[in-house]
């Protein structure tokens, strides 16, 4: 017969709790964007960002909240299905690009967005095999989801 040590089994159920309230609190509580530009002074949105973003893509995950930045590489023509999409390819690293796609129902259309534009963004990482798309660029008027936004050219679209 196996000893059970109970001073282990609390120690494990209270790591389990904590973890579980760290998750919890990362998807449901909002997070606000910071009040200045995010572009080049922003820790979280350079290099540590996108390297969520990459690491996400290499466990093929999703539903992960991701703060990055690139240079746009395309502007597609707006997804009209259901809720009106402005679309665009993001270079995040090299030979690594993201879809995203900005909810015109609930945030203002980017203005004059351009290829080789350098964006930032706050929203939710969704995988696919193509790199990945970022959606949740906006505010959620049910405050259920974290507010994100796209910063172009010194203006945050929310």
């Amino acid at each position: 017969m196996a000893k059970v040590n109970p001073g282990k089994s609390v120690s494990s159920i209270i790591m389990l709790v904590l973890l579980l309230a760290v998750a919890w609190q990362q998807q449901w509580l909002p997070h606000a964007p910071p009040a200045e530009s995010v572009t080049g002074h922003d820790s979280e949105a350079g290099p540590s960002g996108n390297a969520a973003i990459l690491r996400a893509f290499a466990e093929q995950r999703s539903n992960v909240q991701v703060r990055g930045e690139g240079t746009v590489q395309r502007v597609l023509p707006p997804d009209n299905d259901g809720n009106p999409h402005q679309r665009f390819i993001v270079q995040i690293e090299p030979g690594h690009t993201v879809l995203v796609a900005h909810n015109l129902t609930l945030a203002p259309a980017i203005d004059r967005l351009a290829r080789g534009d350098r964006v930032a963004f706050y929203g939710e990482y969704e995988w696919n095999p193509r790199g990945g798309v970022i959606h949740w660029t906006h505010d959620d008027p049910q405050g259920r989801h974290a507010d994100g936004w796209v910063e172009h050219a010194g203006r945050l679209y929310q």
